[in-house]
């Protein structure tokens, strides 16, 4: 499989669970997808929105959307260690909290890391952003408030603490959620010291 990536973007996500699993891939890096007019042409042959991940399986097909690419990882895999299978009671929180990652608090970047292609006029941009940003430190409360110890799911490891240890790294950054978040900041602690995840963690945030 061929993962396009941007090391420190939503392409991490997928990485480590390649780690994680010892599945074979190549990682093609694409550039900066806001910066890069290039690596926004490029991107587009796989990806009409020229977003990572995306990522080509081995017949040829193209999967998209993180979340998405997580469960059909743990199909694959035939394993649960990421994913709690239909007989495991943390099984409907693990995919309610993995959608309302990826549905709520991952747009918010989407929209506030370059606010300008949603907002035009540029006085309305920076308002825009600040707002935006506001809002994701609510929804991470609402995940603060809903997490176990020591994993999210509570002592059952899951896929969750990977997104936790990726996403903690993107604003508002470590050191907020050590201050208001500290269930949060203790779990992507404990991601970091993962020895499967530390070469994924170095090449992503050095």
């Amino acid at each position: 499989m061929k993962l396009f990536a941007n090391p420190g973007w939503g392409s991490a996500l997928i990485e480590t669970q390649f780690a994680w699993y010892g599945l074979a891939h190549e990682i093609e890096d694409v550039g900066d997808l806001f910066q890069s007019a290039a690596a926004r042409q490029s991107m587009k042959r796989y990806n009409a929105i020229h977003q990572v991940p995306t990522l080509i399986l081995d017949d040829g097909s193209l999967m998209t959307e993180s979340a998405a690419i997580t469960l059909y990882l743990a199909d694959l895999t035939k394993s649960a260690e990421l994913e709690p299978s239909a007989a495991e009671p943390e099984r409907a929180q693990f995919l309610r909290w993995l959608v309302f990652l990826v549905a709520n608090v991952y747009p918010t970047f989407t929209y506030a890391d370059e606010p300008s292609r949603f907002v035009e006029v540029e006085a309305a941009q920076k308002p825009f952003r600040d707002a935006v940003r506001g809002y994701r430190k609510r929804l991470w409360l609402t995940v603060e408030n809903e997490a176990g110890a020591p994993w999210f799911l509570g002592e059952r490891f899951s896929a969750i603490d990977i997104y936790l240890g990726v996403m903690t790294h993107w604003r508002p950054r470590r050191a907020w959620f050590e201050k208001d978040a500290p269930k949060l900041a203790a779990i992507a602690r404990r991601a970091d010291a993962m020895d499967k995840l530390k070469p994924v963690w170095r090449r992503n945030f050095p």
